[in-house]
C-alpha cells in the first residue's frame, strides 16, 4: 500500500512509525512531514488544509489510504475531499468532526442524548455572557466554540478571570474566528483522563485510558499547552470503569452522530472527567491526542495499518484491542516560553544518544534541518517516550532519557506521571 499522513506534529510522526510497523506498507508520503517522520515518509510541501493539492497529490501519486492527523485537516474537510477521489481516509469527514470543531454542537448532542457533560450555556454576545457569568457565579469554565489549538478552555476561578476570559476571547479575539461564539460551563471536581476508541462508525474499541498533563507547570499549575506529557495505562479508570464509559459515552455518541446523518470514522477522544457523580465529558476531539499518540502505540500489538484500512472500509472487526502489559510515558521537551513566546531555531544535541537508547522512542513535535543541523522550530519540540514493565519505571527511563539530549533554553515538567503513582 501507498500511504499519505496528514499533518507535521508529534502525534503525526506517532501515526507515522506505527504505520512502518506494517509489512503492508510500500511507500508513505508525508503532507508536509518532520525530520522525525522523514525517517520513514517522503516528506512533501503541502499545507495540511489544503484540501485541493492533498486530493490532487493522493491521486497522482496512487495513494491507497490517506491518514490524517490534525483537526484542522479534518475540520478543513481533507476526508471529504480525498474520497470523493474515491481514495479511502481514516479519519471522520468535515461534518463528522464537527464534534470537535464546534464545542456547542457536540454540547447540544450529548443533551440531547443523553450522555453525561457539565451544565453550559452559549453564546455570540459578550454582554449577555458577562452576565451570564455574573449570575452563575465561580469557579466556572470559559470555551472557544472553534478549534484553538488545545488552549481554547480556560478555567476561572475568580470572576475577574472569566470576565477577562471573555473579553479576550470575544473582543481581542484570541483565538481568531473559533471564538466568535463561547460556551461558559459549571466547573466539574474530580480528575481528568483520555479515552480514544477506535471505530468504522458501527463497531467501537475502546484503547487503554491515557492521562494527559496540559498545564505549562508542575503540579498542573498555569496556562494550557497542546500537553506536556503523557502516560498510559491510566490507573484512574480501570476496566469496569473503561466499559461504562465505552456504553454510556462512546457507543451513544457515535450513535448519536449516525442518526444526525454523519458517520464517524476513525478515532474519537473523550476527554473524561472522573467526577464524584461518574465520569462526564470535558470535551470530544475527533483525533488521537498529542502526547497520548505517543504512549497509546507504542503498547499497541495490534496492525495499525490493518486496523486504519478496515475502519476506512467500514469493516472494523469487532474484536477487542491487543496490548503489551507494559507501562509507557512521553514527557514533552519545550522551548522555555512556550506557551507565550519562546525562540526558535536553537541547536538540538544528543539525539544520537536518545536514538540508540533501548525501549525509548523520540517522537518530533517541531523540528527543522538547517545546514544539517536538527534544531528547534516552536513550541514543543520533542516528546521522549520510554516504555518499561511498570509505570514507575517508565517514568524513570523517560526522565533518563531527556537527560541525554540538550538545547539552550530546554524545558520539560517534572511531575509527569506522578498522579498515577496514588493510584
Amino acid at each position: 500500500m501507498n500511504i499519505l499522513i496528514v499533518g507535521k506534529g508529534g502525534r503525526e510522526h506517532t501515526l507515522t512509525w506505527a504505520l512502518s510497523q506494517s509489512d503492508r506498507i510500500k511507500k508513505m508520503y508525508a503532507a508536509p512531514g518532520n525530520p522525525g517522520m522523514a525517517q520513514y515518509a517522503e516528506c512533501v510541501s503541502i499545507d495540511p488544509e489544503d484540501t485541493g493539492a492533498l486530493a490532487a497529490f493522493a491521486e497522482s501519486h496512487h495513494v491507497d489510504l490517506v491518514v490524517v492527523g490534525p483537526d484542522g485537516a479534518l475540520a478543513a474537510g481533507v476526508v471529504d475531499a480525498v474520497e470523493e477521489k474515491g481514495i479511502r481516509a481514516f479519519g471522520p469527514t468535515k461534518a463528522a468532526a464537527e464534534i470537535e470543531w464546534s464545542k456547542a454542537f457536540a454540547k447540544q448532542l450529548m443533551i440531547e442524548d443523553g450522555i453525561p457533560t457539565a451544565a453550559f450555556s452559549t453564546f455570540t454576545d459578550v454582554d449577555a455572557a458577562n452576565a451570564y457569568v455574573r449570575q452563575q457565579g465561580v469557579p466556572i469554565v470559559v470555551k472557544a466554540d472553534g478549534l484553538a489549538a488545545g488552549k481554547g478552555a480556560i478555567v476561572c476561578m475568580t470572576e475577574n478571570e472569566a470576565l477577562k476570559a471573555l473579553d479576550d476571547i470575544m473582543v481581542g479575539t484570541v483565538f481568531g474566528e473559533a471564538g466568535q461564539c463561547v460556551v461558559i460551563e459549571e466547573f466539574m471536581t474530580g480528575e481528568e483522563a483520555s479515552v480514544f476508541a477506535l471505530t468504522d462508525g458501527e463497531v467501537t474499541l475502546p484503547m487503554i485510558p491515557t492521562q494527559d498533563h496540559k498545564q505549562i507547570y508542575e503540579g498542573d499549575k498555569g496556562p494550557n499547552t497542546g500537553g506536556m506529557g503523557a502516560y498510559a495505562p491510566a490507573p484512574l479508570i480501570d476496566e469496569e470503569m473503561l466499559d461504562r464509559i465505552h456504553k454510556q459515552i462512546i457507543i451513544p455518541t457515535i450513535r448519536g452522530l449516525k442518526t444526525r446523518g454523519r458517520i464517524y470514522r476513525g478515532v474519537l477522544y473523550c476527554g473524561i472527567m472522573m467526577t464524584p457523580d461518574g465520569p462526564k465529558v470535558v470535551e470530544f476531539n475527533s483525533r488521537f491526542g498529542d502526547p497520548e499518540a505517543q504512549v497509546l502505540f507504542p503498547l499497541l500489538e495490534d496492525d495499525f495499518t490493518e486496523l486504519a484500512l478496515a475502519i476506512s472500509e467500514g469493516n472494523l472487526p469487532n474484536i477487542p484491542l491487543k496490548w503489551q502489559q507494559k507501562a509507557a510515558t512521553c514527557v514533552v521537551v519545550a522551548s522555555k516560553g512556550y506557551p507565550g513566546t519562546y525562540e526558535k531555531g536553537k541547536p538540538i544535541f544528543g539525539m544520537d544518544r536518545l536514538e540508540a537508547m533501548p525501549d525509548v522512542i523520540p517522537f518530533h513535535a517541531d523540528t527543522a534541518v538547517r545546514d544539517g543541523q536538527l534544531v528547534t522550530n516552536g513550541g514543543r519540540i520533542i516528546g521522549v517516550t520510554a516504555i518499561a514493565d511498570d509505570l514507575p519505571s517508565s517514568i524513570d527511563r523517560a526522565y533518563e532519557a531527556v537527560g541525554a539530549i540538550s538545547f539552550d533554553n530546554l524545558y520539560c515538567r517534572r511531575d509527569i506521571g506522578q498522579k498515577a503513582l496514588k493510584h
